[in-house]
């Protein structure tokens, strides 16, 4: 009898031992389920967090205060170094005017075209300011800004050459221009044998040498040239009847989406404000900044 109550006693002191810790352990942390729901969902948050910070490119750059742009640097108007070997141009405003509305110092890095295009596409610069034409062709690998310049294409011959009056006269013909620009890929289409060089100086010396028969480049740029060198014996042969719409290139992907959209709005301010069209007019003489130059 005295064996069955103690036996009694210990089940019912067991039993609300047991009670206790089930009582503290729902107070403490939840249940096992309601444990394991939390922890999840506080991953999920955390990886949130650092995929909106970590893959937003614009984030990331102001966060620096600072944006790498890469351009040529040998391309005048575009982008060249003046007497005192200052890197100055349209390209070279126009980006500082765009850091400036993002907020941030801008950080410029020269190297020839294809080099720039690449460092592109691995990350090494924010975005490439470098009068790049949109075609079909680069569209398919990155995404462009509004278009910031329209721009007509020139053939340029030396002053005497009258074999060259058309871009289809341009078939059989030598022609030079850095390779994978729009200028060479026109010539190419056209059927001319083209030269790759590494900038605009070597362009002309080679058709002042009579090594080519011809060039393509901006008509702009021809005109900033002969500013400069007044008697060079060259002349444009003929003009693309479009205009192509100049703009800036950017890796695709969401990571570039909210930069490519803040340089958006920050060109369609400088242009509503007139700051575009000046500084057209100081570096080419002309007003290439407005779309309506591609009517005329």
């Amino acid at each position: 009898m005295k064996k069955h109550v103690m036996t009694t006693l210990l089940a019912g002191l067991l039993a609300i031992s047991m009670m206790s810790f089930t009582a503290c352990s729902q107070s403490e942390g939840g249940t096992a389920e309601e444990s394991t729901a939390a922890e999840g969902n506080a991953s999920e948050e955390s990886t949130a967090e650092e995929t909106e910070g970590g893959d937003d490119l614009l984030a990331q750059i102001q966060e620096k205060g600072e944006i790498t742009i890469a351009m040529e640097g040998t391309w005048a108007p575009w982008t060249y170094h003046d007497e005192s070997d200052e890197l100055v141009g349209y390209d070279v405003e126009v980006s500082k005017l765009i850091a400036e509305k993002l907020g941030v110092e801008p950080v410029f890095v020269e190297g020839e075209w294809d080099g720039l295009l690449a460092g592109l596409d691995s990350g090494r610069y924010d975005m490439m300011v470098n009068g790049v034409d949109i075609t079909e062709e680069r569209s398919e690998k990155y995404d462009f800004s509004i278009p910031y310049a329209y721009n007509h294409t020139a053939i340029i011959v030396s002053g005497d050459n009258d074999e060259i009056t058309s871009f289809e006269d341009l078939s059989g013909k030598n022609t030079a221009n850095t390779i994978s620009s729009t200028y060479a890929e026109l010539a190419e289409s056209y059927g001319a044998n083209v030269t790759g060089v590494d900038d605009l100086n070597q362009t002309f010396e080679l058709l002042l040498s009579g090594r080519i028969d011809a060039t393509l480049n901006a008509e702009v740029t021809y005109y900033d040239y002969m500013k400069v060198h007044p008697d060079t014996n060259i002349k444009i042969a003929a003009l693309t009847e479009d205009a192509t719409h100049v703009a800036i290139p950017f890796r695709k992907g969401e990571e570039t989406e909210s930069l490519r959209a803040a340089v958006d709005e920050a060109i369609t301010e400088l242009s509503e404000s007139g700051q575009l069209s000046e500084l057209s007019e100081k570096y080419f003489g002309v007003d290439i900044s407005q779309a309506q130059k591609e009517a005329e």
